[in-house]
């Protein structure tokens, strides 16, 4: 099973019943993997009946990719024993790390792009695949700083891996407009750079203004995507044609109807760019 290339939104078991009486244009459901590493309960039984009906993408924010020290095994497991028992039409994780000697930071923390770097997200990202037994796709990630160490630009890090372990790529479209306007680079640039021929899966969420008026955004996950956002993403499926395409938001999450009138207008530009 693949994801179709149409809009899927982050389940909310809140929406559960909307989605199973009128889904609108959604079509797929993601999870953050993390959500689901339990024995059997109610939620696993809700997650397994949305499986029937939809396909599913694992989405994981825990397994601290980007890392340095050795992923954890306990953590691999749990995460394996979910998606072969979901056998999910997607999994995806990020360019990032989030655990440092056994403590879990609730953050995706950036990673300088250097060689050192390269080796060590190469063997977890091939660790990963083959456990898993099957190919991941590693996402983009939204950057507030630039480390001085780095040698690599974010899009040759991220192809560069997946051409040495056969990954795909997962390209969040607010993540690259968040990174250009915050390290005041070229959105347009990244996507010239990137390896759009490996993407699997497109991000969209609407970011929020930092609160203490830096001008930086924050990757929020809150509120409606913005017109720019949407402007880049019709620029990235002219250059890749139409993709499976997740809306995202998870803080301040609105009722279904704000969510699939979002999937709306993105499957209406994916079926422009199919026509086109």
């Amino acid at each position: 099973m693949t994801l179709p290339h149409s809009v899927g939104v982050g389940f909310k078991a809140a929406h559960a019943p909307d989605l199973m009486q009128d889904p609108g244009c959604v079509s797929w459901l993601e999870i953050h993997a993390e959500n689901y590493l339990l024995d059997g309960g109610p939620r696993m039984a809700l997650l397994a009946q949305m499986a029937e009906r939809f396909p599913i993408s694992v989405h994981g924010v825990g397994m601290s990719i980007g890392g340095t020290e050795k992923l954890d095994p306990d953590h691999l497991e749990r995460v394996a024993r979910l998606v072969k028992a979901l056998n999910p039409a997607s999994f995806s994780e990020h360019l990032a790390w989030s655990t440092h000697e056994g403590v879990y930071f609730n953050d995706l923390l950036p990673l300088p792009y250097t060689q050192a770097t390269m080796d060590l997200v190469c063997a977890h990202v091939s660790q990963v695949q083959d456990r898993l037994q099957r190919r991941m796709l590693l996402e983009n990630p939204s950057s507030y700083l630039a480390f001085s160490e780095s040698t690599w630009s974010e899009p040759d890090f991220l192809g560069e891996i997946s051409r040495r372990t056969g990954c795909g790529l997962l390209l969040d479209v607010a993540n690259v407009f968040i990174s250009a306007n915050n390290l005041d680079s070229s959105a347009g640039a990244y996507l010239d750079a990137f390896a759009l021929s490996e993407i699997g899966e497109i991000h969209l969420a609407g970011p929020d203004a930092d609160e203490a008026e830096t001008g930086l955004l924050i990757d929020s996950h809150s509120r409606t995507v913005p017109d720019a956002i949407w402007g880049l993403y019709v620029d990235v499926l002219a250059r890749t044609g139409p993709l499976p395409t997740l809306i995202e938001w998870d803080n301040d999450v609105p009722e279904f109807a704000v969510l699939e009138h979002e999937a709306a207008r993105a499957s209406a530009i994916l079926l422009k760019r199919a026509a086109a």
